[in-house]
């Protein structure tokens, strides 16, 4: 599959500029994530450094997050902030780090989200598959696309 990239980032810029409750936004950010690049699982997070906390905004897929709510020290989401780099697990169940979210994911990825400085972590993008090795290196680079493309939009 061939994807035009402008054609995504449109997309993105164009649901996120739209006014509207965060809430709903976000909702409409996960799922469209979700139906276009037809992910088992989407899940947009808030990192709260003051707190320690990260926080879901939205999510999109067969369920809620089992943690919604969890402390910035835990799973695999935890090596994305404190790398600052996107990590893409193709087996989670021999990854020591995974926070089970749903019972059915077998791999999953998570793209931090940076602030316009480029300097902290505010969020992330976490996409979970039923299948082991579901993301590859386009899948990868896609969604750190729409990560950097959302930022300005992400600060509250």
């Amino acid at each position: 599959m061939r994807i035009d990239t402008d054609q995504f980032v449109g997309e993105l810029r164009k649901i996120a500029s739209r006014s509207k409750e965060r809430k709903k936004l976000f909702q409409e950010l996960a799922n469209f994530l979700r139906e276009f690049g037809k992910f088992h699982w989407v899940g947009l997070y808030d990192v709260e450094h003051a707190e320690g906390l990260v926080k879901n905004i939205s999510w999109s897929g067969e369920g809620a997050p089992e943690y919604p709510v969890f402390p910035l020290t835990k799973g695999l989401t935890s090596s994305a902030i404190s790398f600052r780099r996107t990590i893409n697990v193709g087996d989670v169940a021999s990854d020591p780090r995974y926070l089970t979210a749903l019972g059915s994911t077998r791999s999953e990825i998570i793209v931090p989200v940076f602030d316009t400085a480029g300097k902290t972590v505010i969020g992330t993008i976490d996409v979970e598959s039923e299948k082991e090795n579901a993301f590859n290196a386009a899948t990868q680079s896609l969604l750190e696309l729409a990560a950097n493309t959302l930022g300005p939009y992400w600060e509250k």
